[in-house]
């Protein structure tokens, strides 16, 4: 596979997941494809409500400072204010994710993770037991997915576990060590179902990034 330069991890980091993919699917004919994105969305929804409240209190308190809270004032104040506050805030993706509930960051990079496996390919290696596992770096959220090979034999469940540890070690620094270790655990979880062939080829890359 050609060889990208990295976004987001250094020279040695890099070669240390890589080294990782190559070692786990020595053992396995599946196929584990890591991904790195930094972020699920725009959020540019957040950036509107937060621009929004932030604009009508403002406009609140010049009112109240001003001793003036009739609409005439309240009204064109707010719009001032507001597209300031929306540039800034489409500016700040941190901003834009605490102004979105918890659920809806879920389902937002679930939705992400599924879209990447099918953009990547993923669905398309020989036995169809191509395995990704998606970080979304602003959210420090992960999720893994297994074709439909690896489904009939392995419950998604399975991978849940993983996902949440993987999870942790993004949220406490340890992004690459953590990772390193679920894609050995990844790796022999999927040897004992498929097993390693002598005409087996690299079919995904070792890593992705966007």
């Amino acid at each position: 596979m050609t060889k990208t330069t990295s976004k987001h991890l250094n020279d040695e980091q890099e070669a240390l997941i890589r080294e990782a993919v190559k070692q786990a699917e020595s053992g396995t004919s599946g196929e584990i494809a890591p991904m790195l994105v930094a972020e699920s969305d725009d959020y540019r929804e957040a950036a509107v409500h937060f621009a929004m409240i932030m604009a009508t209190l403002l406009a609140l308190i010049a009112g109240l400072i001003s001793h003036d809270t009739s609409v005439w004032l309240f009204i064109p104040l707010t719009f001032i204010f507001y597209l300031p506050l929306l540039a800034l805030a489409l500016r700040l993706p941190s901003l834009k994710l605490a102004f979105t509930p918890t659920a809806r960051v879920r389902a937002i990079v679930q939705q992400r993770a599924v879209r990447a496996f099918h953009e990547k390919g993923l669905h398309r290696t020989r036995e169809e037991n191509g395995i990704l596992i998606f970080i979304s770096l602003l959210e420090r959220k992960v999720w893994i997915l297994g074709d439909r090979g690896i489904n009939k034999v392995i419950p998604p469940e399975r991978w849940s576990a993983l996902a949440s540890a993987l999870a942790v070690g993004i949220r406490e620094g340890r992004m690459v060590d953590t990772l390193v270790t679920t894609i050995t655990e990844v790796g022999d979880i999927l040897k004992q179902h498929f097993p390693h062939r002598k005409d087996d080829s690299n079919e995904l890359p070792d890593l992705i990034e966007e």
